[in-house]
């Protein structure tokens, strides 16, 4: 089974990288910067399809949110609070929002939906999300790239002494996801005492 995967990662490895990177995800990118240490993959194609299927991801987002009015607000009703948030921090910091989108964990597809329901210009968030796609793919590859070997190591300890590996990762990731939602709490009691304060003032004039 492993010998088939290794196999077909280096086969097809531009194309499932594509496919990883439109469904976003860093451990795509992750896996082409180890392959571009062993020498499997060129590193100048690998950041540009990984930055084109981040880019391609992001279009599908973004036009769902214009033009699939009944998805969004199924969707809306799900996730009330994270779209809360993309229009707060859309409102507040602009287009380089739309740049760093990509590194906040549980809003990667939430914020290109809210922007796509704003009449925010089509071809000026393509262009900004192209550049932000490119220099994602570029920073995680060549950081994987450089921590190659080490990267290679984790995932051979990891492989023998799998009973240890899998409740670290679950620890982390439950640690990342704990952390993201504090912050997102944090967001939103900052909004709700902004709205208060708003409404004390009005009602003392």
């Amino acid at each position: 089974m492993e010998q088939f995967l290794i196999e077909a990662l280096q086969e097809y490895g531009y194309i499932i990288l594509f496919l990883w990177s439109v469904l976003e995800g860093e451990l795509g990118l992750v896996m082409a910067g180890t392959m571009v240490h062993t020498g499997h993959m060129d590193m100048g194609l690998a950041i540009f399809i990984a930055g084109l299927g981040g880019f391609t991801g992001d279009q599908i987002y973004f036009y769902i949110g214009r033009y699939n009015k009944k998805f969004i607000h199924n969707y809306l009703h799900r996730h009330r609070r994270k779209f809360a948030i993309a229009h707060l921090l859309l409102k507040k910091y602009g287009w380089p929002i739309i740049f760093i989108q990509r590194y906040l964990y549980g809003l990667r597809t939430i914020i290109p939906m809210s922007i796509g329901l704003t009449r925010y210009d089509g071809k000026k968030f393509a262009i900004i999300n192209f550049l932000s796609a490119q220099v994602w793919a570029a920073i995680t590859i060549v950081l994987a790239y450089i921590f190659g070997e080490q990267i290679l190591q984790i995932i051979e300890y990891s492989k023998e002494h799998w009973y240890f590996a899998l409740p670290t990762a679950a620890l982390l990731l439950g640690g990342v996801m704990y952390g993201f939602k504090r912050l997102e709490e944090n967001i939103i009691k900052k909004r709700e005492e902004r709205y208060a304060n708003r409404s004390v003032t009005k009602t003392e004039k």
